[in-house]
C-alpha cells in the first residue's frame, strides 16, 4: 500500500510539474508592414510576456496581412486559430457598433484627450463588451491622427476635395463624412491599397502618418494635407476562450504587457512624426501642414454625431466630450 501511495504521489507531482511548465506557443497577426510601429509594439509585447513567464508564453508576430486581412484574422481569432490580433477600431464596428465612436471625425481634441478616454472607464467598457463576441480586449495601440493624401491636387479647402475617389475605413461615419465633403468614398483592405492607388482606381486615401510612411503610399500620392480629422485607435485583442483557459498569473501578465506595449508604441509614433514629415518632403511630396479645418468641421461634425446618436444614443459622445 505504501508503495502504491508513493507511486501515486510521484505521478501527481509529475503531472503538476508538467502543467506548471506548460508552454504556450501563440500567434499575433496584424496588417501593417514590419517598419510600422504597430509591428514594433507587437514585438515588444512578445518580448515582455516571454520574459515575465520565463518562456512560458512565446508569441510569433505575423505582419503585413500574412495570415489574412483585418476582417479575416479577427474571425480566425474568434474561431481559435489565431491567438492575438491588433487591428484598427473600425474593423470592429460590425461586431460592436459602439466602437465606431472612437474614430468619429473631430471628436477627440488631442492625443491626451484620446488616451484619457481609451485608458479609462469608457475604453474599458468597450473592451468588456467585446467579450460577448469571444474577444478579450487587451489594450489600445494606435494608428494615430488621420491625414489626407491624393494624387490629383493640393487640398486646403472643402472645394479642393470634391469629386475625388477616396479609400476610407469601413466606419460608416467616415463614409458619411467624405460623402458630405463631395467625394466618392469606399473602403478597401489596406493590403490592396497601394496597388489601387498606383493604378488610379482611387485618387486619395486617409491614414495616419506612420502608416502612410511604412506602407510607402507616398510613392503613389503627390499631395499630403495634415488634416488630423480623426484619431485612429488600434485594438489589441485575444481569443477569450484561450484567455479564460490560462492560469490567472498568465492572464495578468498578458493584460499588463499589452498595456505597456501600447504605451511604448504610442511613444514611438510621437517621436517619429517630425522625421516622417521631413522624409515625405525629401521624397518630393507636397505637404500642407496647417490647413484651416474649420470649414471641414462645419460640414462634417454635426451630421456624423447626429447619425451615430440616432443609432447608438448620445451617451458615449457626451461621456467622451466630458473627458476633455
Amino acid at each position: 500500500m505504501n508503495v502504491l501511495r508513493t507511486a501515486i504521489s510521484i505521478l501527481v507531482v509529475a503531472i503538476s510539474s508538467t502543467a506548471a511548465a506548460q508552454q504556450y506557443k501563440m500567434k499575433w497577426a496584424h496588417a501593417t508592414p514590419v517598419e510600422e510601429t504597430q509591428h514594433l509594439g507587437a514585438l515588444k509585447f512578445a518580448a515582455l510576456v516571454k520574459e515575465r513567464t520565463n518562456g512560458g508564453i512565446e508569441v510569433t508576430v505575423y505582419p503585413g496581412s500574412q495570415l489574412g486581412n483585418d476582417a479575416q484574422v479577427i474571425n480566425l481569432l474568434r474561431g481559435g486559430t489565431i491567438d492575438f490580433v491588433s487591428s484598427g477600431s473600425s474593423n470592429f464596428n460590425g461586431i460592436l457598433p459602439q466602437t465606431a465612436v472612437l474614430e468619429l471625425p473631430f471628436l477627440f481634441q488631442s492625443s491626451g484627450h484620446a488616451y484619457k478616454v481609451l485608458d479609462g472607464k469608457i475604453g474599458q467598457s468597450l473592451l468588456d463588451e467585446l467579450g460577448k463576441s469571444n474577444i478579450k480586449g487587451l489594450a489600445y495601440f494606435e494608428n494615430g491622427w488621420r491625414v489626407f493624401t491624393n494624387n490629383r491636387r493640393p487640398v486646403a479647402t472643402p472645394d479642393d476635395i470634391k469629386g475625388l475617389k477616396v479609400r476610407t475605413t469601413p466606419n460608416p461615419y467616415h463614409l458619411l463624412a467624405f460623402q458630405r465633403l463631395g467625394t466618392n468614398p469606399s473602403p478597401l483592405p489596406i493590403s490592396e491599397l497601394y496597388s489601387a492607388l498606383e493604378t488610379k482606381a482611387f485618387d486619395a486615401q486617409e491614414h495616419p502618418l506612420p502608416v502612410l510612411w511604412s506602407a510607402k503610399f507616398y510613392e503613389v500620392q503627390k499631395y499630403v494635407t495634415l488634416t488630423n480629422h480623426a484619431y485612429s485607435p488600434v485594438i489589441a485583442i485575444m481569443g477569450k476562450l484561450k484567455f479564460d483557459s490560462m492560469p490567472a498569473n498568465y492572464q495578468k501578465i498578458i493584460v499588463d504587457s499589452a498595456r505597456e506595449a501600447a504605451g511604448y508604441q504610442r511613444q514611438l509614433n510621437a517621436q517619429n512624426e517630425a522625421k516622417i514629415i521631413e522624409g515625405l518632403k525629401k521624397a518630393g511630396v507636397q505637404i500642407i501642414e496647417r490647413p484651416d479645418m474649420t470649414p471641414f468641421r462645419t460640414i462634417v461634425s454635426q451630421p456624423v454625431r447626429t447619425q451615430f446618436s440616432a443609432k447608438n444614443g448620445p451617451e458615449l459622445i457626451n461621456a467622451i466630450e466630458a473627458e476633455k
